[in-house]
């Protein structure tokens, strides 16, 4: 059995260890990145094939037909054609639940630079503005005090459950949305009100849902002109959530205070995307999966699906 590996930079840059794949394959062969144009000729012999964000369609599926399982290295699937593969017996597995913790820590983080700007801060300090100063103290943004201040949360999964449980201990008032009507006993601190309702009375906002038709473009311009001028928006989500010219527009016209996103609509990030020149738009480079403990955690689960699979108890399976 050959299992191919077809972007491996991002998971594993080299600090952890694929060793195991010797006592679990035949034969495998691992690339650090791998182009639209080199995607069938690594794939054609492969019995699993395995992918972080290389995509793999249904005219792909069609041309291998040795192919039998699928592995994607993250939580999101969207980027195969599940119902193909599903067609063809290929089983397709993901890994759930393996960064929630970074995720949350990553969602603070954010709203921290927005709030108290500590890279500017610092910055002025460096550049000897308080060596300069007459007084004991400044700021050079206005600051702001999360505590009282209310939460949003869209999408109430288990990142955004991990969410809740942080503003709440800032002492944040916690309200969230969720289409799922799943029983969320244990969370009688979070008031669960309408989309509507969460758009309009929160300071923060806090994205966790996923990628679908309905919230593909959902932060629109008529979503960003009924929050509140004060208030932050946060994804940590997908990227084509938010409609990002309009996301732009709206921090350019003070319609918000700011944003902080971990996430675009095309990665790597193009230079024409507008919040790219969005001074009250913090950017960063999709990292919230990827601390080492998070990236362990994930090549453990990674394991786990590859070894089912070969011993015909496949897990985690997506399709």
């Amino acid at each position: 059995m050959k299992l191919v590996i077809l972007d491996s930079k991002c998971a594993n840059p080299g600090d952890l260890s694929w060793s195991w794949l010797e006592n679990t394959v035949d034969e495998f062969e691992i690339y650090e990145q791998t182009s639209s144009n080199q995607v069938f000729e690594r794939s054609k012999d492969a019995d699993i094939l395995v992918t972080n964000k290389v995509p793999i369609t249904k005219e792909l599926i069609q041309k291998l037909p040795k192919l039998k399982y699928i592995a994607v290295l993250a939580t999101g699937f969207n980027i195969i054609d599940c119902k193909s593969a599903r067609e063809h017996g290929i089983a397709v597995s993901n890994i759930p639940a393996y960064s929630t913790d970074g995720v949350a820590q990553l969602v603070f983080a954010l709203l921290m630079e927005m709030t108290n700007q500590v890279g500017l801060h610092n910055k002025s300090v460096k550049d000897g503005d308080w060596c300069r100063s007459e007084h004991f103290c400044y700021w050079k943004t206005p600051l702001c005090e999360l505590a009282n201040k209310t939460f949003g949360i869209i999408g109430f999964g288990k990142i955004g459950s991990a969410v809740a449980q942080i503003a709440n201990a800032m002492k944040m008032k916690v309200i969230a949305y969720s289409p799922n009507t799943r029983n969320y006993d244990g969370f009688g601190s979070v008031d669960f009100v309408s989309l509507e309702t969460v758009i309009k009375e929160s300071d923060v906002i806090s994205l966790h849902c996923p990628l679908t038709e309905e919230t593909s473009g959902l932060v629109d311009k008529k979503f960003l002109e009924k929050m509140k001028k004060t208030a932050y928006l946060i994804n940590t989500s997908r990227g084509p959530v938010i409609n990002e010219r309009d996301l732009f527009e709206a921090l350019e016209n003070e319609v918000i205070a700011g944003a902080g996103v971990d996430v675009l609509s095309v990665e790597p990030a193009e230079e024409s995307n507008p919040l790219l020149k969005a001074e009250k738009c913090f950017i960063t480079p999709h990292i919230a999966w990827a601390s080492l403990e998070a990236r362990s955690r994930l090549m453990n689960i990674f394991k786990e699906n590859v070894e089912g699979f070969v011993k015909g108890q496949p897990i985690n399976v997506v399709n």
